[in-house]
């Protein structure tokens, strides 16, 4: 008994213990991805217009516009492209809304189907359905869930989308510009903290994938580094070409 009873709770120990990663990334993905892409972008434009030999004042201005633009680009682009997503989902659910109303015995039996197809016996399908069809608002959402993949209750918001990648993109872009700010006079203090920002961007975004946090940041730090010695390399000659 004491040996059934062991197995028992090391079993129910195994299963509370048994978790996932968050293979969407929740939050932490697009707001990660954010930041690493407002850091590449303005890092290299700051360096390709650094390697023209321009004032520091110039270049400030360029982070800071860089910057602006930027988040702003990203903002919107994101408003538009999750409301433009939202808004085909939620015609999508209007005519799913109508067909239930119009054709509930239809629906019902499409619904048994799609169960029968995962495997379910026949009988219970059509028992499962019909239980679930009973309320409309119900048969609505597993409906939706079932053909269309997605969650009515759970849509994104495009408000939501603008403002953290408008302050993700920001955050990011300001890391090359904040040692101007802070009275730097030379280009490599920008370059140390951009490069520090960019491994840990990379080492954050391990949480998410299977990659050690080492073997991300590097990879990143390597990406970046790349953009910015190929920004600098055309700011010098086309430096050089005008003046």
């Amino acid at each position: 008994m004491a040996i059934i009873e062991t197995e028992a709770t090391l079993h129910v120990a195994h299963r509370d213990n048994h978790t996932h990663r968050d293979v969407n990334g929740g939050w932490l993905r697009p707001a990660v991805f954010g930041a690493m892409d407002g850091l590449v972008s303005n890092l290299a434009l700051m360096t390709g217009v650094a390697a023209g030999s321009v004032s520091q004042q110039t270049i400030v201005i360029t982070g800071l516009a860089g910057l602006a633009a930027g988040a702003f680009s990203m903002a919107a682009g994101e408003y538009t492209s999750v409301a433009s997503q939202r808004e085909l989902v939620e015609a999508e659910l209007d005519v799913e809304r109508r067909e239930l109303r119009k054709h509930p015995k239809d629906e019902e039996r499409e619904l048994a189907e799609l169960y029968e197809a995962r495997g379910v016996e026949a009988g219970l399908a059509r028992e499962v359905a019909r239980q679930l069809s009973r309320d409309p608002e119900q048969a609505l959402e597993i409906h939706a869930r079932e053909e269309l993949g997605i969650d009515p209750g759970d849509l994104p918001s495009p408000a939501v989308a603008a403002v953290s990648s408008f302050g993700s993109f920001a955050l990011g872009a300001l890391l090359p510009v904040l040692p101007y700010l802070l009275g730097a006079t030379a280009l490599w203090p920008a370059l140390l903290l951009a490069m520090l920002g960019l491994f840990a961007c990379g080492a954050v975004v391990a949480k998410v994938t299977a990659r050690s946090w080492w073997f991300s940041g590097l990879r990143q730090l390597l990406l970046g580094g790349a953009a910015a010695g190929v920004t600098y390399a055309l700011g010098s000659l086309f430096g050089a070409a005008v003046g």
